[in-house]
């Protein structure tokens, strides 16, 4: 049998005690932060199936889900502006899986409605802008209208109603900036989304909308949709035969839809910017760059700062031009 004798502790050995502590500590692994994502991740889409906010919704989805080797589902909550959708991401838990697309009414509607069930700014974490992108002013074909011109000078004639994807919508801004500077009254029907829209410009229920490329490039290719402007202020690298509003005779027309990817507020920072990063990376990759193109969307991906810092802006500047302009919500 060992007998282990008993050594009183001396002064020595409390000074080394908290030495061999610190070593033990630097020995024991250390906790892992949980990985993320846990679950499928789902993206809330303010738009129905089908027009231009949802492909890019979708094209994104795909891509973050490649990165992220995990399930992105896509959520459509077409209405209202894109209101719905947003409130709906305003309320989601902050852990990184439940994203959300918004586009250019985000920032305009709060000027129209006298109160919305979040704030726009302060309600999300900006992730990244994706695109911005033109629109295309088309009318119903058998109208007398080849451009601009020829449409103010109908509406002078008679009473117009155009279409939109909601208040607020690029749609709806772009219609009544070109009722402004064209000096004429069109009514505005608002419906839940462009291609919808479209669809009774076809019929003859309305007589013009502006819409994305892709809303419309199916029909305008058929001749069901005749298109005779695009709204940015420089021509289009994808239709550049078409000229632009200003060209035709309104100096100063120029609007240009935007898209993002934003988080619901308080979402942990480097979460936010594991994810900026993942969808830039997409965005970059050749082939996403050629279904931009061919979307007449010039990609974006600015980091989560410059995002906000252009959410900041676009606000402020749609306050100053609806306040200038009267127009409120229909």
């Amino acid at each position: 049998m060992r007998i282990y004798k008993h050594t009183p502790w001396t002064p020595g050995h409390w000074a080394v005690l908290p030495l061999a502590l610190l070593a033990g500590a630097t020995i024991a692994p250390a906790a892992e932060a949980p990985r993320y994502p846990q679950r499928p991740v789902r993206m809330i889409v303010p738009a129905p199936p089908g027009g231009t906010t949802d492909l890019l919704g979708r094209l994104v989805a795909e891509r973050l889900a490649e990165s992220l080797k995990q399930q992105v589902v896509v959520d459509n909550r077409g209405g209202a502006g894109g209101v719905l959708g947003a409130e709906l991401l305003a309320r989601a838990p902050a852990d990184g899986h439940t994203l959300g697309v918004i586009y250019t009414p985000h920032t305009v509607l709060p000027h129209l409605q006298k109160k919305l069930p979040y704030d726009p700014l302060r309600d999300f974490a900006p992730v990244s802008q994706l695109t911005e992108a033109p629109l295309l002013l088309v009318v119903n074909p058998a109208l007398p209208v080849l451009k601009v011109a020829d449409l103010i000078a109908l509406a002078k004639a008679r009473p117009l109603t155009y279409g939109s994807a909601g208040n607020g919508s690029g749609g709806h801004l772009s219609g009544e900036l070109l009722k402004q500077l064209g000096k004429f009254e069109a009514t505005h029907v608002p419906y839940k989304g462009a291609g919808p829209a479209a669809l009774d410009v076809i019929s003859g229920q309305l007589q013009f909308q502006f819409a994305s490329q892709i809303t419309t490039q199916g029909f305008v290719a058929a001749g069901r949709l005749r298109a005779i402007a695009v709204s940015s202020a420089q021509r289009s690298a994808a239709l550049p035969q078409l000229p632009t509003v200003a060209e035709q005779g309104l100096p100063g027309f120029a609007f240009v839809n935007w898209f993002g990817v934003v988080a619901p507020a308080r979402t942990p920072p480097p979460l936010v910017d594991e994810l900026q990063q993942r969808i830039a990376a997409a965005l970059q990759q050749q082939g996403m760059r050629e279904r931009m193109t061919a979307l007449d969307s010039n990609v974006v991906a600015s980091t989560p700062r410059d995002f906000s810092a252009f959410l900041a802006a676009d606000y402020e500047k749609w306050g100053r031009v609806l306040r200038n302009s009267g127009v409120r919500i229909d």
